[in-house]
């Protein structure tokens, strides 16, 4: 299999399929990484926006010594997120809260569910920001701590600390220590 580093080579010869190979091989991996951060309808935008506007016209700024650019695009998908969230209006960062009722199934299961969701998403919006970014990029994103410090740019001992302290937060969390039931140090 060819690799992506070689395939971005040859879109820059001229080869516009190389690149729609690119895209065929991460576009479900970037596409439900912006659908966790802006839900599914604004992430088909910007992910459309992520492989025209920024991949394709930045395709040389991408280190070819690697030979995925699974982490490259990531990183190119964040920024691109943090452009929509810095451009919207205020109001629109707030969500409809008649939408959250639509659907709602109210079987135990599912009530249990959502509540370990809601303890979990507590627990990580307590995380300092760089901390939470990088354990989402290694838990949610699969990726390793080597290749989320290349997505935000940071030295992977950097990477490495934050991760580590992300860990330490959440082990010590009351709402995770509930969600486990034992005791929160």
């Amino acid at each position: 299999m060819t690799s992506d580093a070689e395939l971005i080579r040859r879109s820059l010869t001229g080869d516009t399929e190389a690149f729609v190979e690119v895209i065929c091989r991460h576009e479900q991996a970037i596409g439900a990484y912006l659908a966790r951060r802006v839900g599914s309808a604004a992430a088909e935008d910007l992910l459309g926006e992520v492989w025209v506007a920024a991949a394709f016209e930045s395709r040389r700024t991408f280190n070819r010594s690697f030979h995925e650019a699974r982490p490259w695009l990531y990183g190119v998908a964040l920024n691109k997120l943090r452009r929509h969230w810095r451009d919207r209006p205020a109001e629109d960062l707030v969500p409809d809260a008649t939408s959250m009722v639509t659907g709602w199934d109210p079987w135990p299961a599912v009530e249990a569910r959502v509540d370990t969701q809601s303890s979990l998403r507590a627990a990580l919006a307590k995380l300092k920001p760089e901390e939470r970014e990088v354990l989402t990029l290694v838990a949610w994103e699969d990726l390793t701590v080597a290749d989320a410090a290349r997505v935000l740019g940071i030295p992977a001992g950097t990477a490495r600390r934050l991760m580590h302290q992300a860990r330490k937060a959440l082990r010590n969390a009351p709402e995770v220590a509930a969600l486990v039931n034992i005791p929160a140090v």
